[in-house]
This record gives C-alpha cells, structure tokens and sequence, in this order.
C-alpha cells in the first residue's frame, strides 16, 4: 500500500474513533512518507482522548511531537501551532518552551493576535508583568484585530498588569528567590485549601440582601415605586458585592497563587524550588490535584529528580522581534533529538 492509502485509511479509523488503528496506518504513511503532513496531522489528533478528555503525559508528548512535524513542512498551519501552544502550557506546564513555540509562530503569521495574547498571559503568570504590559501594547501599535472572544481576555490581562504596575517589584513573588516573603506567607497557609469566590460573595452579601429585603417595604413603601428602588437596591448591593469579593478573592488565596507560580516555574524549568514542608501540605495537594494529568505526571518526574535550583536564574525570554529580522524561526534549528525527548519523556 502507497503513503496516501494509509492516510485515508487512518482517516476513515480516526472518523470512526478507532485511534489505535488510526496511528498504525498513520505510522505506516509517513514511514513511506516521511514528509506527509496530513499523516502527522493525523498521529498528532489520534494521540489526544476524545471526549473531552485530558491526555496523558505521553498522549500529549506524542501529539506535540507530531504537531511540531506538521508545522515543519506546512508551517501555516494556524491550528497546529495553536495545538502545540496548548499542549505545552496548558498540559505540559513548559511556559518558557512555550513562550518562544508562540514568537516562532509569529515567523509565519506576523498579523495573527493569538501568539501575542498567549505570551502575554504566560508572562503575567510567571510574574513578569512589565514584558506581559509589552506584550499586550504590540497588539495597538501594529494596530491588530481581537476576535469577539479575546476582548475580555486581554481587558483582564491589561487589568492584571496596571494592578501589578501600582505595586512595587519586591512584591511580586518569585519563586526562584528562596527567602521571598512570599513563601512566608504560603507556609502560614499551606493547611488551608483556598476560598472560593463565589463563597465570599454568599458570605458577605447574604446578610445584606436579606436586611435589605426585610427593611425595604418600611423605608420605600409595598407600591410599584416602593419595589422598583428595592430592585435597584439589591442591584446595587449585588454588583458592589461581586467587586469587593473579586478583590478580596485575590487577597485571601495569594499563598494559594504564590504556590501555583511555584508549581509552574518548577514544571517550566524541571528545577525543585518547593519545601518538601510545603509540598506535603493540604494547600499543595489540594492546587496539584486540579492540575491537567500531564502536568501532575511531569511535576512527579521532577520532584524524583530532585534538581535544585543552584545560584541565580533569570528567564531566558524569546526576541519578540525577531519575526521582522532576517534570521530564520528557531524551530528550523532543533534537532530530531529534542523532538524524541518528548516521546521518551
């Protein structure tokens, strides 16, 4: 059988959700075929559940695998490069891999605004706000499109990073400085799992709304009037509500926050920053167990490794320019060998 005959018969199997006939015949096309796009496609979807569920570390290290082929010999192919933003953030928790996988895309799609959006997020979960505030101005000054669903996205991006702004640096944790402050705080709270928002709300807007009810018919009367400004009032109250507990959301559960950068730092570098103390706590377990399988199998590989963070480390951030200079996208320069890495991982 030719490379195209088991890619359409990979494609019938992959329709009919038979992934495991799927990537065999996918396997035996670009076997012929080394360079058939369509079969990579292919092994790359096969490799991830159905049913909306959450791949494993291999499923996800397999698919990325693939989708790093696809966009080697097709590299405008948005959706693959999207594919593999997401595999390695999302399930993978490799941000700095990420961060320059986004500005290679740019390489092929300089005008696209979902690269710069995901960086911009990435940064501003790593605590680097002031490139995550750069990030998000490149989307106006080269003047670029937001689609309907990214609008509130980049206003909540754009939000975060003028808060952080108005604090001073020394407040940001970082988690690869062993005597932040922050890892104070997270050990005073480290037997506690966090508060959700929702509870503060119901917690501080229950009793009001109940006085309010009890109270209104005395103060605006029981007449059409009197139950309009008692709707506006318990408007009022409900809005106010939600902002005052949005804010004191983010007050209580900032150990909770602190210890989640930790995490992603640790599973973005493969360095152990977090106390074993802490690493055993209720707060831990509680953030870890939320985590994609992926992410919880990888953060298991690195703590068994038990490599340490030795002396200063900064982040090693991607040119974001570089997509308007002659040199060529960094991914034309990894080896096979980083792409098995994967695989074997």
């Amino acid at each position: 059988m030719t490379a195209e005959a088991h890619y359409l018969d990979a494609l019938e199997a992959l329709e009919a959700d038979d992934r495991e006939q799927a990537l065999e015949h996918a396997h035996k096309a670009v076997k012929l075929d080394p360079e058939h796009a369509d079969a990579w496609r292919v092994i790359s979807d096969a490799n991830l559940p159905g049913m909306r569920k959450q791949p494993t570390l291999l499923q996800a290290a397999s698919s990325l695998s693939a989708a790093k082929k696809v966009v080697q010999l097709q590299p405008d192919d948005l959706a693959m490069w999207v594919r593999g933003g997401k595999l390695l953030s999302d399930e993978l928790g490799l941000y700095m891999d990420a961060l320059h996988w986004w500005q290679d895309a740019r390489h092929h799609a300089p005008y696209e605004v979902t690269p710069i959006v995901e960086q911009a997020a990435i940064l501003a979960d790593m605590g680097l706000y002031g490139e995550a505030s750069d990030r998000l101005q490149t989307i106006f000054d080269e003047n670029m499109d937001l689609a309907t669903t990214q609008y509130a996205r980049v206003a909540r991006l754009h939000e975060l990073c003028k808060l952080a702004s108005e604090q001073p640096s020394s407040e940001h944790f970082k988690p690869w400085e062993k005597h932040h402050n922050g890892w104070e705080a997270i050990h005073m709270r480290k037997n506690k799992p966090p508060i959700s928002e929702s509870k503060i709300f119901l917690l501080l807007t229950t009793p009001i709304l109940m006085l309010e009810v009890i109270m209104a018919p005395q103060i605006f009367g029981s007449g059409f009037g009197g139950f309009c400004l008692t709707s506006l009032l318990i408007l009022v109250t409900v809005t106010v509500g939600m902002r005052i507990s949005r804010r004191w959301f983010q007050r209580f559960n900032r150990p909770a926050f602190n210890l989640l950068r930790a995490m992603d730092f640790e599973s973005s570098t493969g360095y152990v920053v977090v106390p074993e103390e802490i690493r055993l706590s209720k707060l831990y377990m509680f953030i870890l167990s939320r985590r994609p399988p992926a992410f919880q199998e990888r953060a298991l590989k690195i703590v068994d490794s038990k490599e340490t963070l030795k002396g200063d480390w900064k982040p090693i951030l991607p040119d974001f320019s570089s997509h308007i200079s002659d040199e060529g996208p960094e991914w034309e320069e990894e080896s096979e060998g980083d792409l098995d890495a994967f695989e074997e991982e």
